[in-house]
């Protein structure tokens, strides 16, 4: 197996030198064809070459922050619209950079007739390196080990890359240790431990480690909380150090910078935006254009949330708090298009600037519903140890139908992981998931929220 990775990590390497090395040739020829002859006694040819560097460099960059290289890891679709995504990102930066070494703002038509050859490019490679990558390395077969919770939910995660994952058998630990471990052994690739009690997991972690088998494991709460911990040594002796806080001072300084200084740019930015949707929200039906709701942000502190108006006045005239579900009839005309494209989000700008909200962080609930998933999973309240997000990692990473226990263990990998970075990293994430329609979809007649089953998770 140790050989058939590494052979799969040169073809990897190769299919994505050829993605990179077409669109650098494409931007080659665009370059000296439509825009080097522009830029007078700045450069010679080495300085074309410099510049043709930075662009390719750039596009490496956006690719590997958006997946859109992840043959073999993230579906063919995901690939491509996460390599058209950095393709474009990265030639509005190959063309505001034309247009400063111009002086002037260039013609963008080649700039554009670039993209689209491109995107089309990224179509083909995508589909080539898919299809060889299957030929290649076909599935691999998985062992499931599991407890006494039902493995559906699982099984159907996994099914949605049969590609990728092939579950031949499932195994309750009930049957021993010893049965576990003889049947590793026989003809699986690896195994995926799936609510196993602790001492069991250790066990078979520390089995399959030795034998060079490779496990997949669902992480605990427990599990997100200590993987977030400092590194120390007494001695001899290696120490984890969960800490009482989340995020220090310093860092508290420089995120609350970031949040006023994109804060303040987005609003003029969109303030054309939100004066037009304004005046329509009010043509259409009369009512108010915002929608205040009570939140929680850090601390658990309350805070009135500012969004556009996109459902019904009378929405919850029973006074009973409800997530939006699926085609919910309480959603206005209007409000089904400004919540698809998240101008309904708008105003929370203002939220930011009086600093009830940062720019990433958990989104913030209501207090109602806080309550209900707090009776049954305590956990939940740990997410009001950070102030509250316009977006977070849970938005990032999941979707809005995603189950809140594993919202709260993304927003604690983000919790116990925090540094500037990732939050600028999340933020250009972020603009990526603003064309992915699933990530607003929500809750399903089916899907549960606050579930006992979650609070006993942990206490097996």
């Amino acid at each position: 197996m140790k050989q058939i990775d590494v052979v799969k990590r040169i073809v990897l390497l190769q299919l994505k030198g050829v993605c990179i090395i077409f669109e650098g040739l494409l931007y080659t020829y665009f370059w000296y064809t439509a825009y080097a002859d522009g830029i007078k006694n700045v450069f010679w040819n080495r300085g074309n070459w410099l510049v043709i560097a930075i662009n390719v460099s750039i596009l490496i960059i956006f690719s590997q922050l958006y997946g859109g290289l992840r043959i073999g890891y993230s579906k063919p679709t995901e690939v491509f619209f996460s390599q058209s995504f950095a393709t474009i990102c990265a030639n509005v930066f190959a063309y505001l950079q034309a247009s400063l070494l111009s002086a002037k703002f260039v013609n963008g038509i080649p700039m554009l007739k670039m993209t689209v050859i491109a995107i089309i490019g990224v179509a083909v490679w995508t589909y080539a390196s898919d299809s060889l990558y299957r030929k290649m390395f076909p599935p691999r077969n998985l062992l499931l080990v599991h407890g006494e919770r039902p493995i559906d939910g699982i099984l159907e995660k996994f099914n949605t890359r049969k590609d990728k994952y092939n579950i031949v058998k499932c195994m309750p630990i009930t049957e021993g240790l010893d049965k576990v471990n003889a049947e590793i052994l026989e003809r699986y690739d690896g195994l995926i431990i799936w609510d196993v009690p602790s001492d069991k997991k250790g066990k078979l972690v520390k089995y399959c480690y030795g034998k060079g088998i490779r496990v997949y494991l669902m992480p605990k709460i427990s599990d997100v909380i200590i993987r977030g911990s400092d590194q120390l040594h007494l001695f001899d002796s290696p120490i984890l150090l969960t800490r009482e806080y989340s995020i220090t001072v310093e860092q508290m300084v420089a995120k609350r910078f970031i949040d006023l200084f994109c804060a303040l740019i987005l609003t003029v930015i969109t303030s054309p935006v939100m004066l037009i949707t304004a005046i329509i929200i009010k043509i259409s039906d009369r009512g108010p254009i915002f929608y205040k709701q009570v939140r929680v942000t850090r601390g658990s502190k309350e805070f009135k949330i500012i969004k556009f108006r996109s459902m019904k006045v009378d929405a919850e005239k029973d006074g009973v708090a409800r997530l939006a579900s699926e085609n919910d009839q309480r959603i206005t005309p209007i409000g089904k298009f400004i919540r698809k494209v998240r101008i309904d989000e708008l105003p929370q700008l203002f939220n930011i600037l009086k600093g009830d909200m940062s720019f990433i962080g958990p989104r913030p609930e209501r207090p109602e519903i806080i309550a209900q998933y707090i009776e049954d999973m305590p956990e939940f309240e740990f997410r009001t140890r950070v102030k509250a997000g316009l977006a977070g990692y849970a938005q990032v990473f999941g979707k809005y139908n995603t189950t809140p226990y594993d919202k709260l263990k993304l927003d604690l990998f983000y919790i116990e992981n925090y540094n500037v970075w990732l939050d600028i990293k999340l933020m250009l994430l972020t603009l990526k998931i603003l064309f992915k329609a699933e990530s607003t979809e929500g809750i399903n007649d089916t899907q549960k929220t606050a579930l006992r089953a979650y609070e006993e998770e942990d206490n097996r």
